[in-house]
């Protein structure tokens, strides 16, 4: 199965299944210069432009009714810098050829996601994040970039070039313009020690202020209808490196996460009272482990179910009293939840839009396995975490709108001004920027 989003017949589809677009036309360029010249024609032609990902995104943030850039033939190394330790990428290269390249010159990013089918331009430009006590998003890892403006120009920016648009494009939302190339902190690679353990909810709430500060990478999966958890750990190892044996490893990570757990999820959309029956016996089909391996085969997993997520970024101090109103929730509803609800940390950063922006945050991210009604839990769990100052994360569902943003966010304003100044024709505009920032 594909893990990315399709095109049929001119339609483009998102990897969720939520959304999907007519463009009038679509360009897959192989140069900058190619996509400037894009650029130039659409707005000619009076067209709109938006770049594409690998579709991951459940929000219409790329979707377009104008012109598609495809960036696939933009991807590749274009230069590792071993005194700055940084390395220069195309924007159209995916995360998972990214690390493996990297992991070959014995380098690596130092904290990433739970997936990476992404591109690098796609899932910085929705503030894509991991877990950490001190590493922060893959956008708080971008040291420089290379944009196109709305009028064709080249526009590379860092801490001390074009500061202001450094600041705000990390996490464009692609709406400064399309990101070409993306220059990366990096680091001699490591080793990561993984320690997974369930663990019964009351208890992991109970201590996560102590859990957060004693691992560099502290997360966990809350099953509705139960109250049981499972945790995972993961701290830098001087090792040796114990994988997870391939057999073992595919039982688990293929089998189970991805077999038999689609097989279950299919079931409970069919007979959605059988749901709190398949999260009991799901629980407990968690074991123990331990494992340590370089960063990408910790970090990182395949997930081939397809689902629906909204994920909101609160204030770490709010975490455990938001979790626990959501767990109220659900246990009060007549909701059938098959998905677990993720929990992770990031630390506060200075990227003008990141859900991380000046603030140490908390996410609690909530899926739905696709083709199962999920609007009206997302609209309870949205409302909980509204109440708690969220920020939903870009490229997830929300139903959010530029004066909910300008009020949790402080530096809103810096951003809009940066666009209106870089786009002021809105070259870069869909319906979806136009209701998060304002038309």
């Amino acid at each position: 199965m594909s893990t990315t989003a399709s095109a049929k017949n001119g339609t483009w589809r998102n990897w969720g299944g939520t959304v999907t677009a007519r463009p009038a036309r679509e360009v897959t360029p192989a140069s900058v210069e190619e996509l400037t010249a894009a650029v130039r024609r659409a707005a000619e032609d009076g067209l709109t432009v938006k770049a594409v990902g690998s579709g991951h995104s459940f929000t219409s943030i790329a979707a377009t009714d104008g012109v598609l850039i495809r960036p696939q033939l933009l991807t590749g190394i274009r230069n590792i810098d071993r005194d700055a330790m940084t390395v220069t990428v195309e924007s159209g290269t995916p995360l998972k050829r990214l690390n493996m390249a990297l992991a070959r010159e014995g380098l690596s990013l130092t904290n990433m996601g739970d997936i990476m089918e992404q591109t690098v331009s796609g899932a910085t430009s929705t503030g894509t994040h991991g877990s950490g006590r001190e590493s922060a998003s893959i956008a708080a890892q971008i040291r420089g970039l290379e944009l196109v403006l709305a009028d064709g120009s080249v526009l590379t920016c860092s801490e001390k070039e074009n500061p202001d648009v450094f600041a705000a494009a990390r996490i464009g939302l692609g709406a400064l313009g399309i990101v070409t190339a993306i220059t990366f902190a990096v680091e001699p690679v490591f080793l990561l020690t993984a320690r997974e353990e369930p663990m019964p909810f009351d208890e992991v709430t109970g201590r996560f202020d102590e859990f957060w500060a004693e691992n560099e990478h502290f997360e966990f999966y809350w099953f509705p209808h139960t109250a049981s958890t499972n945790t995972k750990r993961n701290n830098r190892s001087a090792g040796p490196e114990r994988p997870v044996k391939p057999l073992a490893g595919w039982f688990d990570d293929e089998f189970v996460a991805n077999g038999l757990w689609q097989v279950a999820n299919m079931v409970g959309r069919a007979v959605p009272s059988t749901v709190p029956t398949i999260a009991q016996i799901s629980t407990r089909a968690w074991s123990s482990r331990t494992y340590t391996d370089i960063p990408y085969k910790v970090f990182t997993s395949t997930r081939r179910v397809r689902f629906v997520e909204m994920e909101y970024a609160i204030p770490r101090a709010a975490l455990v009293d938001t979790l626990r109103e959501l767990k109220a929730m659900v246990d009060r509803s007549k909701f059938r939840i098959s998905y677990p609800v993720e929990v992770r940390t990031a630390p506060a950063d200075d990227i003008t839009l990141s859900t991380a922006s000046g603030r140490d945050s908390a996410y609690i991210a909530v899926h739905m396995f696709r083709g199962t009604p999920y609007q009206a839990y997302f609209t309870e769990a949205e409302r909980i975490f509204t109440a708690h100052e969220g920020r939903p994360h870009w490229g997830k569902v929300n139903t959010r709108d530029a004066e909910y943003f300008a009020g949790v966010y402080p530096r809103f304003g810096e951003f809009t001004a940066l666009r209106d100044r870089l786009d002021p024709d809105r070259r870069f505009q869909n319906d979806y920027l136009r209701r998060v920032l304002g038309s």
